[in-house]
């Protein structure tokens, strides 16, 4: 099942509740993590990075990462470190379950990741609440200024989700305005897949 949505927008409190509910037969997958390594580049050189283009992430690992799970065999994903802007030197251990979970922004936007995913949910939510959600996050967080926060998202998570993100709703099964806070829509998430991959 794939999560995407603009920054902010509340896809991962949706994460967070399917996992809540479908406990040990659940397990996630975040595209935050399969941003590419840039090493040999200074701090400067990686925070002047643009985060929300496609060619940002390695989708062709994780293809394979989602492939492999979707097949029954464990993978070790990437950790990306945010206040370094780059790759950790740690892995996370994933083991395959019933109910996997991806999540990102441009998972809809990427035809290959699209394609291998059986239910397809996108949170849409107003633009300003994603970017008050964005400046907190960024700034409690993850330690970075807030003239370095508007001046990302002027530059490119505006623009980059008007040319990806906004597009790839129209690949989506379900669009779900508030995200995990639309208990509607949420049961009747949770019964779509306790009906066919969680039974």
């Amino acid at each position: 099942m794939g999560v995407a949505g603009g920054t902010g927008s509340g896809k991962t409190t949706l994460t967070r509740s399917l996992l809540d509910r479908f406990g040990s037969k659940s397990t996630v997958l975040f595209m935050d993590n399969y941003y590419r390594a840039h090493t040999g580049k200074t701090w400067d050189e990686r925070a002047a990075t643009n985060f929300d283009a496609p060619e940002a992430f390695d989708i062709d690992l994780m293809y394979e990462h989602i492939r492999a799970l979707k097949a029954g065999a464990p993978i070790e994903s990437p950790l990306y470190d945010f206040t370094d802007h780059n790759r950790s030197v740690d892995t996370l251990a994933v083991d395959p379950t019933p109910v996997l979970i991806v999540e990102g922004i441009l998972l809809f936007a990427e035809p290959k990741l699209c394609d291998l995913l059986d239910i397809r949910l996108f949170v849409d939510t107003d633009a300003d609440v994603r970017i008050l959600r964005r400046i907190r996050r960024d700034v409690v967080e993850r330690g970075r200024s807030l003239e370095s926060v508007e001046a990302q998202y002027l530059e490119t998570v505006k623009p980059m989700h008007e040319l990806y993100v906004e597009p790839s709703k129209r690949k989506a099964d379900l669009i779900i305005p508030d995200g995990g806070h639309n208990l509607v829509a949420l049961d009747m998430i949770i019964h779509r897949i306790s009906r066919e991959f969680a039974a």
